[in-house]
């Protein structure tokens, strides 16, 4: 497992999002939904655009270029222009420190999206 800090389980709040510098894989996004800690890579897939500079709603991220939208748990494109699935990445929680397993998935990640 190659896993990354991402930050400390009490610094995102529910509801919350940060940006994660990366050099292995690109920027990532953490995300806290109700106390569950996701991750998955920064970049909107459809245009340049930090993701940790939309906002989110429900389960959902929405691109702050164009509105397109992203299923934070499986990495799903579900609103238009997005198409391209996002990479998401396992989370792991130990001694109240968040980390991304950037060798896994997450575990409700679409299967399209496992690619690297």
């Amino acid at each position: 497992m190659s896993k990354v800090l991402l930050c400390s389980a009490d610094e995102l709040t529910p509801g919350s999002l940060k940006k994660v510098q990366n050099e292995v894989v690109g920027d990532l996004c953490v995300y806290n939904l109700d106390g569950e800690y996701y991750a998955t890579l920064d970049m909107c897939t459809h245009a340049t655009a930090s993701l940790a500079e939309g906002f989110i709603e429900d389960d959902l991220i929405t691109c702050p270029v164009h509105w397109g939208q992203f299923n934070i748990k499986t990495g799903e494109a579900v609103a238009f222009p997005c198409e391209k699935h996002l990479r998401t990445f396992k989370i792991v929680v130990e001694n109240g420190e968040v980390f991304a397993d950037l060798e896994s998935p997450s575990p409700e990640a679409v299967e399209a999206n496992i690619e690297s």
